[in-house]
């Protein structure tokens, strides 16, 4: 029989490195509240369309990297539906916003969401089909101030926190501004331009992104088109005075509250929705694909997918790729992880004393302990063979210890052994 394994492209998320995973998450939603974010859920797999009319048919995402299929009509009556499972996560934050009528309430909507995303694209370092992200949105009408620079810069401050709370240091902002739904026609239709008589010296790739999303050239990372790249027109000579403004109040807030970053004119970001402000976070761990995490403005969004006009900016960050930059600050980038130690390993001397060890070991849970039960059957050696290993102390439940109330206790690093009255038990524990 064919062992069956984990699909291409996925993989499982064993402890103790889901432990690691945990506390990043519970790093964004504690930093997040602080600034009034809250939790959004959707749907995994949505509605074709939304993909294509949000993200962008000639994007490479929707073209070449989505799972979709027909979900086929189960009565005469209904009709197929083409669905996706959701390659990236705003458009379904924006179809949520519109559904639900949020604009209505007259506020600025800030939700963020943890959870898996899915592209059909090749397996690498720090890449999966099926990968985690971290993102938020804030958005609203204009009167909620959903279109100020200010929201621009607290959101990149925010994110500077967070990196900054979670122990990752030399992260680099990275910032350009692409315009707004006005600029940037006039700078596609430059580019192609430009590019025109040269497309044809350029990776495959690149002359099929100079026909059909000419900005997409502007970040490949291949170097043999370098040289090109770098005598492409700079979208900031298109800026109109409005968006020019827009960004100088971005950069002055971010000097203001003391967030470093650099300008790069190239960066525009792989979404047909981005508007103004661009950005990435980088860091240098992570080799030739750098980014740790990314975002922008998308001020019509709303209304491509047929909402009110709502403006908006967010950014998502790939779990994958961060905790490979956390892995590497911290030094763990060899090595298998080590697992969490419980507070106590809880060794019943014998069968009959299952049941009262279970007692006390829900009684020590309940103060907060972290306490691995073993068993009746085990004989003494094996006990403390496995709480050696599982544990920071022992504690032996025998037909005395029972009786009296009184705990034999062992701390495995000290070697030391006491004996504590079962009241006195969790205290003890926590301060050991």
């Amino acid at each position: 029989m064919t062992l069956l394994k984990a699909v291409r492209g996925t993989r499982d998320l064993l402890p103790p490195e889901t432990e690691l995973w945990d506390r990043v998450e519970s790093t964004a939603r504690r930093v997040f509240a602080r600034y009034n974010f809250g939790e959004i859920r959707t749907p995994v797999f949505e509605d074709t369309q939304l993909f294509a009319r949000g993200v962008g048919e000639e994007t490479d995402i929707v073209s070449k990297e989505m799972y979709t299929w027909e979900d086929r009509a189960r009565a005469q009556s209904e009709k197929s539906q083409s669905l996706t499972l959701r390659p990236e996560n705003t458009a379904g934050v924006v179809r949520a916003y519109i559904e639900h009528k949020l604009g209505e309430t007259g506020l600025l909507q800030k939700l963020y969401y943890i959870g898996p995303q899915f592209r059909r694209e090749r397996p690498q370092k720090g890449r999966y089909r099926q990968f985690w992200q971290i993102g938020a949105e804030a958005i609203g009408p204009p009167s909620a101030g959903s279109e100020s620079p200010l929201r621009d810069a607290e959101v990149l401050e925010m994110l500077a926190s967070f990196l900054d709370e979670l122990g990752i240091t030399g992260w680099t902002l990275v910032l350009n501004s692409v315009g707004s739904a006005s600029d940037r026609p006039k700078y596609v239709a430059a580019l192609r331009d430009a590019l025109a008589p040269v497309k044809d010296q350029m990776s495959p790739d690149n002359q099929r992104r100079a026909e059909t999303n000419p900005l997409r050239v502007l970040d490949s990372k291949d170097p043999a088109d370098e040289a090109i790249i770098a005598t492409l027109p700079k979208i900031a000579d298109y800026l109109d005075d409005e968006s020019k403004a827009h960004f100088a109040a971005v950069l002055a807030a971010l000097d203001a509250c003391g967030v470093k970053y650099e300008v790069n004119p190239r960066l525009v970001r792989g979404l047909d929705y981005y508007t103004r402000t661009t950005f990435e976070f980088t860091h240098g761990g992570l080799g030739a694909q750098n980014a740790l995490l990314g975002g922008g403005r998308y001020d019509g969004l709303s209304e491509m997918l047929g909402g009110p006009k709502a403006p908006g900016i967010g950014f998502a960050m790939g779990l994958d790729r961060l905790i490979l930059t956390l892995k590497t600050a911290e030094g763990a980038s060899s090595g298998a992880p080590q697992f969490a130690l419980a507070d106590a390993f809880l060794a019943p001397l014998g069968e009959a004393l299952n049941a009262p060890a279970l007692e006390l070991a829900r009684e020590l849970r309940r103060h907060g302990l972290r306490i691995e039960l073993g068993d009746g059957t085990f004989r003494l050696r094996k006990s403390f063979e496995i709480g050696n290993k599982l544990a920071h102390n022992i504690i032996l439940l025998g037909e005395d210890e029972q009786a009296s109330g009184i705990l034999t206790v062992k701390n495995f690093a000290t070697g030391e052994q006491t004996k504590i009255p079962r009241g006195e038990l969790a205290q003890t524990l926590k301060n050991s």
